[in-house]
């Protein structure tokens, strides 16, 4: 078991792939985002138990993919380039157009 190979994949290092990571966790909010809004609904229709801690689940499901994606949307803007300055061009003079 010493020789066991190691499973590698780049997509699961840090800063590798972000807004793929972004979106996935994006899924994940919107999936998470719809349970919590049907589950508070009907627990303010039903008033059960199981769907009002259903509700602050989703909830806090929902905050944490919100964290994620702010995350990953982060080290995606601190991979950007620096943006360069180019010189504003002197306007044409017109006075010797014909």
């Amino acid at each position: 078991m010493a020789n066991r190979r190691r499973l590698e994949m780049k997509v699961l290092e840090a800063g590798r792939c972000e807004p793929l990571k972004a979106a996935v966790h994006g899924v994940l909010f919107t999936t998470a985002a719809v349970c919590a809004a049907y589950n508070t609904a009907a627990w303010l229709r039903r008033r059960q138990r199981h769907l009002a801690i259903n509700a602050v689940i989703y909830c806090a499901a929902v905050f944490w993919e919100r964290c994620h994606i702010a995350h990953h949307l982060a080290a995606c803007e601190a991979e950007l380039p620096v943006p360069v300055q180019v010189p504003a061009l002197a306007p044409p003079v017109l006075s010797d157009a014909a």
